[in-house]
């Protein structure tokens, strides 16, 4: 039987551990960090105890997000800190940085990175800071942070905080719509290209195209026929939208190589300096949905996939070719939605099939033949406009050069030049016709496919203008 004295020692034992499991316990649990000290006091509550909301924001929206946060903080009279506390805020969000046990995070330098504004232009970004502000009266915190791949962190985003949460997702239209209006990709020519982490690089800006109409020798009337497509229906968006119209459009410009369905692109960008334009080319086609998305965002706009036939039957671990994703993103988009997709390729016959089981998704395919001999004529002279050649030399040449295309012309001026250069004299007539000799050679066929351009071609019919294959009848209006 226990004595009293053993029971009042088991008693005192007992409250012992107790204690020690509440120390314990209070130990375990994340406590406010400095910087959620501030925080809090911004809120005017304690900021443990309220919800954070994260906005995803693509990489290539990082520097929209800037430009929009720094005008609503400048309404909202905001202050911009940084997080001190080592590597360990790249794996930690905005719940981490107010309460911790570990890591005990403090206001800091804010961490910037630059990004891209313009093909000759950059800004300065947050890549991590904390803004405290406030939105329609009420007090905001956020982290604005871009993605860190090497730590984990794939995307950009912003994390918000607030005491009430109807300000926050008010806070979130307002900056989605923010983002939109002083947006730095609206009206400039973007492409997407894969980094060393495998994700998107984001819009890589590029130079606007400077070509003149005068400057693509196509014939006649097919560059009129792809112009009004592409550009002169957006012209006419509200008469079209008021009659219940669509105005999404699909363009496929197909032909041998070198004949001029890139200059044609390029020719279409110089003549929209306003418009969005986004281009794919080859595998960077599997870019499309966020290709389709900012031009869904920014209209007007133009999608442009070079050489789709490189992916027609490109797999990526799918029974369905990357083509079919291609067409699917076209299928996203509203019919009133003011965007041109014009593709091109050199293989249509890679593509008919694809398109016959995909109808509607294009509605005017233009072919781009090899040039018949009035483009040739035209061609030659363009080349050779600074060469003393004569014309009876260059009528000949674009004769015997039948099957050839503008690639083809514009390296034979500059072989024949490359021949004089090299015995010390001016060009002269005999140099065009002997380059042509060697270019039109049989031993010189594989410099001719490289070229464009093939065996010499039988007589060509005239081209009918809008030519369709028979999957496209019917398309029209869809």
């Amino acid at each position: 039987m226990l004595s009293e004295d053993d029971r009042d020692l088991m008693r005192e034992v007992s409250r012992y551990l107790r204690r020690v499991n509440e120390l314990g316990e209070r130990e375990a649990r994340p406590s406010r960090t400095p910087l959620g000290d501030l925080i809090s006091e911004h809120l005017a509550t304690d900021a443990s105890q309220v919800s954070v909301v994260q906005e995803v924001i693509a990489d290539h929206r990082l520097a929209d997000a800037d430009v929009a946060l720094e005008a609503l903080s400048a309404e909202g009279a905001g202050t911009l800190l940084g997080v001190g506390g080592g590597e360990q805020r790249h794996h930690h969000g905005l719940a981490e940085f107010v309460s911790n046990s570990h890591v005990r995070y403090a206001p800091g330098p804010v961490d910037y990175t630059e990004r891209s504004t313009g093909p000759d232009s950059s800004k300065r970004v947050v890549s991590l800071g904390i803004r405290l502000l406030h939105f329609e009266g009420s007090p905001i915190a956020l982290s604005q942070r871009a993605a860190v791949p090497q730590f984990g962190r794939q995307t950009a985003s912003v994390e918000i905080m607030a005491a009430e949460a109807d300000v926050v997702t008010r806070f979130l239209e307002t900056l989605r719509r923010t983002m939109v209006e002083l947006s730095v990709l609206r009206g400039k020519v973007l492409s997407f290209q894969p980094t060393e982490y495998g994700r998107d690089a984001g819009a890589t800006f590029v130079h606007r195209p400077d070509v003149a109409a005068e400057d693509i020798v196509l014939r006649e009337g097919v560059l009129e026929e792809v112009v009004e497509h592409v550009i002169g229906i957006g012209a006419h968006r509200e008469a079209l939208s008021r009659a219940g119209q669509h105005l999404k459009r699909g363009v496929l410009l197909y032909g041998p190589p070198g004949t001029g369905k890139t200059l044609t692109v390029r020719h279409l960008l110089s003549a929209t300096p306003d418009t969005t334009a986004i281009l794919l080319t080859g595998s960077s086609i599997r870019y499309i949905s966020a290709a389709a998305e900012i031009a869904r965002t920014f209209q007007p706009a133009i999608v442009v996939l070079e050489d789709i036939d490189l992916v027609a039957m490109e797999r990526r671990g799918s029974p369905q070719p990357l083509l079919f994703e291609v067409l699917d993103a076209l299928d996203g988009l509203d019919g009133d939605a003011d965007v041109a997709f014009v593709m091109t390729t050199n293989r249509v016959e890679m593509l008919e099939r694809a398109l016959a089981e995909r109808p509607g998704r294009v509605d005017l395919a233009v072919e781009v033949p090899l040039p018949a001999l009035p483009e040739r004529l035209r061609l030659f002279r363009r080349y050779a406009q600074q060469l003393p050649y004569s014309d009876a030399a260059l009528d000949a040449a674009a004769e015997r050069a039948e099957g050839t295309t503008g690639s083809f012309a514009k390296e034979l001026m500059r072989r024949s030049v490359l021949r004089a250069a090299q015995e010390g004299r001016p060009p002269v007539d005999e140099d065009l016709a002997g380059e042509l000799a060697r270019l039109l050679d049989s031993r010189s066929q594989l410099t001719r496919t490289m070229l464009g351009s093939g065996e010499p071609a039988q007589p060509e019919p005239a081209p009918q203008r809008g030519a369709s294959f028979g999957w496209f009848a019917g398309s029209a209006g869809r």
